[in-house]
């Protein structure tokens, strides 16, 4: 068999499965694709862990088309990070989103790698980030005794440094300025339940962000990691 076909062969479950699911949409709405081939039309901007276990669309229980997504390692918004920030401002400008999800699991590889202080490889340099977000929080850190408490901890307070990061973009405050209504949300995902928690209050305007920074970092410090 050709190398092409060995390629093929061992794609056959998923090409199966992606036939399937593409019988089944149509099954349940026949004019689904081509409305969606035609034009996305979300609400949602997804920022994400690129860990498997987190589909931003079977989590929110939305279809394709409902939900734009970026996802990398960490689940973090850096200001020199330009392929983060495109989509950033895709989907406020151009596709016109209304809801900026963060959103940060525990159980994060990445975060975990922080704790341990485990070396990573090439990963460590995009780690730094999540190393500065825990040397910002080294006292509020330093107080959880339990290795696996502590990475919860770091996982919500790197969601809530991210939340900012995403509204202190000139994406965000250009719209703001603007009048768009955009808001900007921050979440955790728990693998154990399948369930989404709020991290800290929603930010919708610049004025905002440092009185819901500060008020989601005291609502940490108030309760336990999950």
């Amino acid at each position: 068999m050709s190398l092409r076909g060995d390629a093929i062969s061992s794609l056959a479950p998923l090409l199966e499965n992606n036939r399937s699911w593409s019988a089944r949409c149509a099954a349940e709405d026949p004019q689904y694709f081509e409305r969606l081939a035609h034009q996305q039309m979300p609400r949602y901007l997804w920022i994400g862990c690129s860990d498997s276990r987190v589909p931003a669309n079977e989590i929110l229980g939305l279809r394709p088309g409902e939900v734009f997504v970026h996802r990398n390692v960490g689940n973090l918004v850096v200001h020199s990070d330009l392929n983060c920030l495109t989509v950033l401002q895709y989907a406020v400008e151009v596709l016109k989103v209304e809801h900026v999800l963060v959103v940060g699991h525990y159980g994060c590889g990445g975060v975990q790698a922080v704790i341990e202080q485990r070396r990573t490889g090439l990963a460590e340099n995009w780690l730094r980030h999540l190393e500065d977000v825990a040397r910002k929080h080294i006292d509020r850190l330093d107080g959880i005794s339990d290795v696996d408490e502590r990475a919860a901890r770091l996982c919500e307070m790197n969601v809530i440094e991210q939340v900012s990061n995403v509204c202190r973009t000139t994406t965000l405050r250009r719209a703001w300025e603007r009048g768009q209504q955009v808001e900007v949300h921050g979440l955790v995902y728990g693998l154990r339940d399948g369930l989404l928690r709020p991290v800290g209050g929603s930010v919708n305007g610049v004025s905002e962000l440092q009185e819901q920074y500060t008020l989601s970092l005291a609502m940490l410090d108030a309760g336990p990691a999950v």
